[in-house]
């Protein structure tokens, strides 16, 4: 399950070795216009605030426009919620506080999930062998060449994931969904990235929980910078880790096994390459687990937002509606 936040940049985003999206360093697409239209519709719920501006914003895909709209909206107490967390500050924290919290498992958050690989990989194999016993009943030749071909399935699929990762993730992807909670899980976990941001104060402009492309795409000139300078400060990368955590705290919080996990842990090693002063290893292992307890908070404490956002981006409103919703949960 992939699911990350994303910084507006030109390079193009790296894949990591499972398949799920790290950082996107691209913009997202402009939203269809159906929800564009539609987000103009829910407008309606706000009586006597104007979100023309903030719309407007989102559509040029500026990132400073976004910001100053919605602190605008806000000094006109409609966008409550917006950065109504700007203040973050690491602390060491233990694996006890995350499971009181009521992360489950937490010892083993950072250990990734091989759930839908070896499910893939299991149903391939399974699969072709049955085939290959009963093709090996064929008469003459038939019996000895048809399971030697379904046989050399398995050989095909692992020399695909050598080669190209890429497509093998985008099979196990595709796969995955067979397990009942994988939509679930998608939009639970983007929709955490999502509101964490947004309530840090980071500008979202887009988001997909199309399979293999699931992510979140947020914009901030003046991290892009700091980020591809490689300048990131210790106030600054306590912010993006507890973004990048949040998809793997919204898994925690609900189930027993997170699934989504590889992708987050990836995008926060990135953004800790390029913090000054560099981290230690404890240090790092500290930042880690802050992160995911700061972001769990946030969401325990935003229950019904992060719910009314899930329904949201399951029903794949516009950006706009996406914030809509989160203010108007009560």
């Amino acid at each position: 399950m992939a699911i990350v936040a994303a910084l507006v940049a030109p390079p193009a985003a790296t894949a990591n070795p499972r398949g799920n999206k790290p950082l996107r360093l691209i913009a997202a697409a402009p939203p269809p216009r159906q929800w564009r239209a539609a987000a103009a519709a829910s407008s309606s719920a706000a009586p006597g605030v104007d979100l023309k501006a903030l719309q407007a914003a989102i559509d040029k895909k500026d990132g400073e426009e976004v910001k100053q709209a919605l602190d605008q909206l806000r000094e006109l107490g409609w966008a409550k919620r917006w950065s109504s967390q700007p203040y973050v500050s690491r602390r060491t924290t233990s694996l006890r506080e995350l499971t009181t919290l009521g992360i489950k498992n937490a010892e083993n958050l950072a250990i990734p999930s091989v759930r839908n690989d070896a499910a893939f990989l299991f149903t391939v194999v399974g699969t072709t062998g049955f085939l290959g016993v009963i093709a090996g009943q064929l008469p003459g030749d038939w019996g000895f060449f048809v399971p030697y071909l379904i046989g050399s399935i398995s050989l095909i699929v692992l020399a695909i994931g050598s080669i190209s990762p890429g497509l093998l993730q985008a099979a196990i992807g595709a796969f995955s969904t067979v397990f009942p909670d994988y939509q679930e899980r998608i939009s639970r976990h983007e929709a955490a990235h999502f509101l964490v941001a947004y309530l840090i104060g980071l500008p979202i402009l887009g988001y997909s929980l199309d399979i293999g492309k699931e992510h979140v795409n947020l914009i901030d000139e003046q991290l892009q910078k700091l980020i591809y300078s490689g300048q990131l400060d210790q106030k600054e990368i306590d912010r993006l880790a507890v973004v990048s955590m949040a998809g793997l705290a919204a898994e925690g919080l609900e189930y027993d096994k997170v699934v989504g996990q590889s992708a987050d842990l990836f995008t926060l090693q990135r953004f800790i390459n390029r913090t000054r002063p560099t981290l230690t290893k404890d240090q790092q292992q500290n930042l880690t687990r802050w992160a995911v307890l700061f972001a769990a908070s946030l969401l325990k404490n935003n229950k019904v937002a992060h719910e009314a956002l899930m329904s949201a981006m399951s029903q794949k409103a516009s950006v706009l509606g996406c914030i809509e919703a989160i203010e108007n949960a009560s």
